[in-house]
């Protein structure tokens, strides 16, 4: 069993930065691919980026790619989000999401195993 707290949301104007952040806990995360989904009012849960157990594999989906980068510290058992260049439409919850499994997973349907959210929220 695996628990999952994130942190790090808050308010921010347009083209500022946030860091999002993951801490595990219950058991270790190292053989875990890991992702963070975010869902906006009105919207479908969408998953954004994903990382493999070991960090060398990514994914974005268009709407972020560029702009946010995903990293893991396995030490640590931390999930890492840096979110640059931010835009309005990029309000929403965010979470975390884990599935015992080596690889990269980008389905959201998936993952095991969820965080309770963090808000991010972008002013114009």
């Amino acid at each position: 069993q695996v628990q999952l707290v994130e942190s790090g949301g808050g308010l921010a104007q347009a083209g500022g930065s946030l860091r999002l952040s993951c801490a595990a806990s219950g058991r270790t995360i190292s053989n875990d691919a890991m992702g963070w989904l975010r869902q906006a009012p009105g919207k479908e849960r969408e998953l954004i980026a994903a990382i493999s157990w070991g960090g060398g594999a990514t994914y974005y989906a268009d709407s972020v790619k560029g702009r946010f980068t995903i990293s893991r510290d396995n030490a640590k058992a931390t999930l890492y989000l840096q979110m640059n260049s931010l835009k309005p439409e990029d309000t929403a919850v965010y979470y975390c999401a884990a599935e015992r499994t080596f690889g990269l997973v980008t389905n959201k349907d998936n993952y095991d195993y969820w965080g309770q959210g963090t808000q991010v929220t972008v002013s114009s």
